[in-house]
């Protein structure tokens, strides 16, 4: 199995699920501050994370930032489990209500994203993260409106550079986005790389499983 984490309980329903043939069912739950809180503070505290931003965060402030995110129906935040067992947090927002926008011309269409894998705990399993990637992508383009994603890891990221580039992303260059500093946020000046993934005419296949929507 993937990470060692502790399977959690929430009253919030998924929002998608599927079901991959030999995989198990991957299943899209919003956010709950309070329940995933424990599981987040101990995933962005890693020193793998760093780019995270939030290595020396308390479990109090990492509640306080996605009570923050809850709030808004312009970000969400996704725990990703893999039937029971959380293995990613997913992050969507609208590019044009992001500090991104500063930074390219925005299409309609747009969609951003930001992803961190779950800690691995003993033996890899062979093909987990494209198979997740593939469900990750499929979740992305639930919305015909969808028609692009927008990535902007950290520049000095190179597994997260790398791995955009695994999936199909196009990398457009470097930008710098600004510093944020506001009552309920503050985000520090950040060095990017600017990608986007084009809607694939075909979205990668679930192996003969029905999308829920």
């Amino acid at each position: 199995m993937r990470p060692e984490s502790t399977v959690l309980s929430t009253p919030r329903s998924d929002v998608h699920t599927e079901t991959v043939e030999g995989f198990g069912t991957v299943r899209f739950t919003p956010v709950d501050p309070a329940t995933d809180s424990a599981v987040l503070h101990a995933w962005v505290v890693e020193e793998r994370a760093e780019f995270w931003g939030m290595n020396g965060a308390s479990r109090e402030l990492v509640q306080e930032i996605y009570e923050d995110v809850d709030r808004r129906d312009t970000h969400h935040a996704f725990m990703v489990r893999l039937d029971d067992e959380p293995v990613a947090l997913f992050q969507t927002y609208r590019p044009e209500e992001d500090r991104v926008s500063e930074c390219y011309e925005v299409r309609e269409g747009d969609i951003g994203v930001h992803l961190m894998l779950a800690p691995i705990a003993g033996r890899p399993r062979p093909g987990f993260s494209r198979t997740l990637v593939d469900s990750l992508i499929r979740f992305t383009f639930r919305d015909p409106a969808i028609r692009r994603a927008v990535g902007e890891p950290d520049a000095r990221n190179e597994k997260a550079v790398a791995l955009l580039a695994r999936i199909g992303f196009v990398r457009q260059g470097e930008i710098t986005l600004p510093e944020i500093d506001l009552p309920e946020i503050r985000l520090p000046e950040k060095r990017a790389v600017l990608a986007f993934l084009d809607r694939p005419e075909r979205l990668p296949a679930a192996q003969g499983a029905p999308l829920q929507p």
